[in-house]
């Protein structure tokens, strides 16, 4: 009888063990909500596949998975199989040899500068599995009640602003302001400038160039010229902190991923029903552009179950699935041929599109996260007035330059 039981007691161990080791692991981050209706998508994956899925919750904090990541890929660790990367890391990943070439995926659908940065050569190492990109947000009663259009300059949103900020400071609102962005010495600071200098020839190829230059004086004005940004635009503002201030009321423009739009119109929202979006706007003698944003799938090069990774990495950007992603979690979908379909549920869709359409990425090369360090340490000065613009560009400049040689 206790050899029976101890006979019992082992299998269950090593089925237990079995159980465990037959798991695919997948590593996602964000909000409570949205973990949840993560494990909805994998639930219906299981049954479909019959492969078990054990979901590996990381912090919400973009930094901070980032830091997760990277410590299980260079102790090469098994786990997790498939995880998601900004599109900021990807390069990096890639560089590093910590992906599993992607193969057997047809890439044509995605949009071209998303898919873009997941390759290497001809080689394709991730798959995007959603996209962000910059848009306006304004408030539609607004526009109409103090007679502007709808600005398609910078120029002429800076008009429209100080008209509708005049307006309303007459009516005792001291706090309203014409146009809220991110500005803070972070990430988001370095989006907003790509967009601004993007489409009048700036970039990150010639940092001390006349468009980069132009696109700075703007930013440093909105805030101490203009006046129709907040004082603390350059020490506080990042997307939630924007997105706040808009949605109470206190602004007339807004600058911000498609994430907000549910935000404000949702049944607490002051300025529910009042709000519309569309492109940034551009210099007179330039285009419009957006910053890409967005989340790629990656299979980790020490997984042990790469043959169902893949199937799972098919599964999450079928056109299907990403029609749920778009519908429970206000994802903006990494596939072209969607969006037909979402913009008949949701006209708003189509400004998403069009921005998507305009999108520029970031440098694809592994030491982005330095460059970016030390660029929006110097855009930052220039928008505290710490120092004049073609300064802070020039010092930039030698100091990616440095960077460059280092890593050649």
């Amino acid at each position: 009888m206790l050899s029976f039981i101890l006979l019992l007691l082992t299998t269950l161990l090593l089925s237990g063990c079995t159980d465990k080791e037959s798991e695919l692991t997948l590593a996602v981050g964000g909000a409570p909500a949205e973990v949840e209706r993560w494990e909805e998508i994998i639930r219906e994956f299981e049954n479909i596949e019959r492969i078990r899925v054990r979901i590996i919750r990381q912090p919400a904090d973009t930094d901070l998975r980032r830091q997760n990541l990277v410590l299980a890929l260079r102790s090469k660790k098994k786990d997790p199989d498939i995880f998601l990367m900004d599109i900021a890391w990807v390069s990096q990943f890639i560089e590093s040899g910590w992906l599993t070439e992607i193969k057997g995926i047809d890439i044509s659908p995605f949009f071209e500068s998303a898919i873009r940065v997941d390759q290497k050569g001809e080689r394709v190492f991730a798959v995007p599995l959603y996209v962000d990109c910059g848009l306006l947000y304004y408030r539609e009663d607004l526009l109409k009640e103090y007679n502007c259009g709808l600005p398609s300059t910078w120029e002429q949103l800076v008009e429209c602003a100080l008209r509708v900020q005049q307006g309303e400071r007459e009516k005792g609102r001291k706090d309203f302001y014409g146009y809220v962005w991110q500005g803070a010495q972070y990430e988001g600071l370095i989006c907003n400038f790509l967009e601004l200098s993007a489409g009048t020839g700036g970039g990150f190829e010639d940092l001390d160039s006349q468009g980069n230059l132009k696109a700075l004086i703007m930013m440093r004005d909105m805030i101490h010229r203009f006046q129709i940004s907040p004082p603390n635009t350059y020490t506080e503002m990042k997307e939630e902190e924007a997105r706040i201030f808009f949605q109470m009321g206190k602004a007339m423009f807004e600058r911000n991923w498609p994430y907000a739009w549910k935000l404000h119109n949702s049944e607490s929202s002051p300025i529910r029903g009042k709000v519309g979006v569309t492109l940034l706007p551009k210099f007179r003698d330039g285009d419009h552009a957006s910053c890409l944003g967005g989340w790629h799938l990656g299979i980790s090069i020490y997984s042990d179950k790469k043959g169902e990774a893949l199937k799972l990495v098919r599964y999450l950007t079928s056109k299907e699935v990403q029609i749920k992603l778009a519908r429970k979690l206000g994802w903006n979908p990494a596939r072209k041929d969607v969006y037909d379909e979402l913009i008949k549920e949701q006209p708003h869709m189509k400004a998403v599109l069009r921005s998507c359409e305009k999108a520029v990425s970031r440098p694809a090369i592994p030491y982005y996260s330095q460059m970016s360090e030390v660029l929006r340490k110097h855009l930052n000065a220039v928008l505290a007035n710490r120092i004049p613009p073609a300064r802070a560009l020039e010092q930039a400049r030698r100091e990616i330059e440095r960077l460059n040689e280092m890593y050649r």
